[in-house]
């Protein structure tokens, strides 16, 4: 039986499909790369036609099937785009003096923030920041005495609406989902290394419609954000020279340059857009680093200030536009960092004869690294068919509700970058409501029987039981006296 991941990347211009196989040396050989275009569907990196992104979705499953000429089980997918943002919760505990913190206060402080109810957001994922014990902070609190326990966490929120449409396409499209991981996060693993992170860093995933903020400090994350700007933009500013917006995209990738020296600039020198039309090179030059410098002057805002001076790692540029000309240079100006690096591929090795992979322009970066995440054979049973029995059906052969028999609880899932699909989750949440009905019924249980005690208590306690009790008494003895 064949073995491979499958792993799907829903963005703003493409939706991509790519199949792999893990090798026992670590890499990853790819074995199938496909695409559909998304423009259509996906806005800001989230869903906002249903019943198109349905249909791209089909159509990438039925491409990867014909081309591995294998049924698909289940797939990974990444969960990104517009509205995502990190929210700091503080959680505090009072415990008795001298109390030596155990793993079950920690889980419920842990609970407490996962409780937390944000406003038509839902709470993706839980990032741990430390937690401070009296005036100690520490990583790991459990051993420790203490008599003030308090929680910092990181919680990563989503709009409600846009997950719910992410889990519906999948359902509706027939495709079930193994795991699904927080984009992002996923693309920090991918990308950066443990210096890095340990060291302060900020990773930038400048993309077509967004621009994606992480930071990193001390191998935790810090601060997530998602800017409604990208390269589109960029675009869109060199169209208003009077131009198409295909035009613009061409002028954007032959010409386009994040800095440019003043004294390099030819105030005379002419670009061609066409045989029949030409733009100052100046006006150019001016329009592009304009929207440029507004995105970095939004990235350098995301980045919290007690991090800005402890970024040793500096800051790293991927996704399709750092492949912008001197995009280090311009924000080597702007946030006055020197470290600067372009991380136009993943740190792991991988194999494939893909040119969109070999090309190394960071633009696979993210969905290579939700491949690299997954664990679970996605290849179902071998697809035996003709010329004359058609293309294979683009439903994979369960369902994400069968593939998630037993739901995970907030806290097992925290920390990883998963985020846990719409079924697990409706399952989490049933279970917890029976948890506590049940709890309740013990609570009242216990609450009846006390108050019959009491009741029981208080009629032996009772005026006339004590004189039927002292009469029984009195007349017991004078029969045992007759006796």
């Amino acid at each position: 039986m064949a073995e491979f991941i499958v792993a799907i990347e829903l963005g703003s211009t493409k939706i991509t499909g790519i199949a792999g196989k893990k090798n026992l040396d670590g890499s990853i050989t790819v074995l199938a790369v496909v695409r559909e275009d998304s423009t259509q569907c996906i806005r800001k990196g989230v869903v906002y036609n249903i019943d198109k992104t349905v249909q791209c979705l089909s159509n990438i499953i039925t491409k990867l099937k014909t081309a591995l000429r294998t049924d698909i089980a289940h797939v990974y997918v990444g969960v990104g785009g517009q509205s995502i943002r990190s929210v700091r919760n503080v959680i505090v505990k009072e415990v008795p003096e001298d109390t030596v913190v155990s793993q079950e206060m920690v889980n419920q402080l842990m609970d407490a923030n996962r409780m937390m109810s944000y406003p038509d957001r839902e709470i993706l994922e839980a990032a741990t920041q430390e937690y401070k014990l009296d005036q100690q902070y520490q990583l790991d609190p459990v051993g420790i005495q203490c008599n003030r326990l308090e929680g910092n966490f990181l919680n990563i929120l989503w709009h409600k609406t846009f997950y719910r449409n992410l889990n519906k396409c999948f359902d509706q499209a027939g495709i079930a989902i193994a795991e699904m991981y927080l984009a992002p996060m996923v693309l920090a693993d991918s990308v950066l290394s443990e210096a890095e992170k340990r060291s302060g860093c900020v990773l930038v995933d400048l993309g077509a419609e967004s621009t994606t903020v992480s930071v990193y400090y001390k191998n935790i994350l810090r601060h997530l954000a998602v800017i409604p700007l990208g390269g589109n933009n960029i675009t869109k500013d060199i169209a208003s020279l009077q131009m198409e917006e295909a035009d613009a995209e061409k002028m954007k990738l032959k010409y386009a340059s994040a800095y440019t020296d003043n004294n390099d600039i030819d105030n005379s020198l002419m670009l061609s857009i066409d045989a029949e039309r030409q733009v100052e090179s100046r006006k150019f030059i001016e329009v592009v680093e304009a929207r440029v410098e507004e995105i970095i002057e939004n990235v350098w805002f995301q980045v919290p200030a007690e991090y800005a001076d402890n970024l040793l790692g500096g800051i790293i540029l991927t996704g399709g536009g750092s492949n912008l000309k001197n995009i280090e240079i311009a924000f080597r100006n702007h946030t006055h960092i020197d470290k600067i690096r372009i991380a136009k591929f993943v740190t792991l090795t991988i194999n494939s004869t893909n040119d969109a992979i070999n090309a190394h322009d960071g633009t696979m970066n993210t969905v290579l690294g939700i491949l690299a995440k997954g664990d679970m054979n996605c290849a179902g049973p071998e697809i035996n068919s003709d010329l004359f029995t058609g293309a294979p059906e683009a439903k994979t052969t369960a369902t994400t509700d069968e593939l998630h028999q037993k739901a995970r609880t907030l806290n097992e899932t925290t920390g990883s970058g998963v985020v846990r699909t719409e079924a697990e989750k409706q399952k989490a949440e049933a279970e917890e409501r029976r948890r506590k009905d049940e709890e309740l019924e013990a609570e009242r249980e216990a609450l009846r029987a006390e108050e019959a005690r009491l009741a029981k208590e208080r009629r032996e306690n009772s005026t006339s039981h004590k004189i039927f009790r002292e009469l029984k008494n009195f007349f017991g003895k004078m029969i045992s006296e007759d006796e």
